[in-house]
């Protein structure tokens, strides 16, 4: 027979980071007891660790990283024109 997923919630993920960061914690210690693989663990704490945040604090950046580009971009192309407009006077 095949090993069954196991699927765990954001708020249980969250607090097995916690967990894990704290000082004085190893994470395998902290897998073992949760009764998760280490490296499942390692994981979410590579996901949900950086940045305290998370991922979905990541996403809107980068957004408005995005639109702040194109519209420096279309700013660029309008006074690039306006100064050759100046030039061919």
């Amino acid at each position: 027979m095949g090993n069954i997923r196991r699927k765990f919630g954001a708020e249980f993920k969250r607090e097995a980071v916690r967990q894990a960061m704290q000082p004085g914690n190893a994470v395998a210690t902290v897998a073992q007891d949760l009764g998760v693989h280490e490296s499942v663990l390692r994981r979410w704490v590579k996901e949900l660790g950086s940045g305290a945040a998370g991922k979905a604090t990541d996403r809107p950046q980068k957004n408005e990283q995005s639109q702040e580009i194109e519209r420096l971009k279309r700013e660029l192309v309008r006074v690039k024109m306006e100064r050759d407009i100046v030039k061919k006077r």
